[in-house]
């Protein structure tokens, strides 16, 4: 590897792991907030039952900036649109009630999870540190086939949702948490 893309590397490692830090945080704060309020506010619950595929989709586009020029940045634009096209569609099937929602959200779920699986692979070459990433993918998808099979769950609702936010954030500091020796193992240019 030469000096250019190994400074490169380093850049994408510090920008990721900025931004799992960021995404964790986000997760977090969601959590707490669908934990503590939405039960009881069909309002509250609402507007995070719609910000959570709308921070995705702003998250990934933060996540094709971290990347340098020449990485092919495919799989976030898929991502991305899949996000904005669920942010959508769940404001439309929360018209209806939670069981629309369910499915959009199961569907989201399984979608970026796949996707999420194949960036972690692509990325452990070179950055290292994305088991974290690859697992997380992986359970997205096994979350999104329950949503979907939760839609007639008489208990069903948003709180539903908060393990699945709470395990990807857990999963973005474990990713965060390797970067960062990635980053403290790389050779000093001077």
């Amino acid at each position: 590897m030469t000096t250019l893309e190994e400074s490169q590397t380093i850049q994408t490692a510090r920008s990721l792991r900025n931004l799992y830090f960021l995404r964790a945080s986000f997760s977090i704060i969601w959590v707490i907030l669908v934990s503590l309020l939405a039960k009881n506010n069909p309002g509250i619950a609402t507007f995070l039952f719609i910000i959570y595929p709308a921070w995705d989709a702003a998250a990934t586009f933060l996540d094709i900036k971290a990347n340098p020029p020449a990485t092919s940045k495919t799989p976030q634009y898929i991502n991305a649109t899949i996000s904005i096209i669920t942010t959508i569609a769940v404001i439309l099937a929360l018209q209806n009630g939670i069981p629309g929602a369910f499915i959009v959200f199961g569907a989201w779920a399984i979608l970026t999870g796949l996707i999420q699986l194949i960036l972690g692979v692509r990325r452990r070459k070179q950055l290292g540190g994305q088991w974290p990433m690859i697992i997380s993918g992986g359970q997205s998808v096994l979350a999104g086939a329950a949503f979907i099979n939760m839609t007639h769950a008489p208990n069903a609702g948003i709180t539903t949702l908060a393990g699945y936010a709470a395990f990807g954030a857990f999963y973005f500091i474990l990713a965060a948490l390797r970067l960062s020796k990635t980053i403290k193992a790389a050779p000093v240019v001077a």
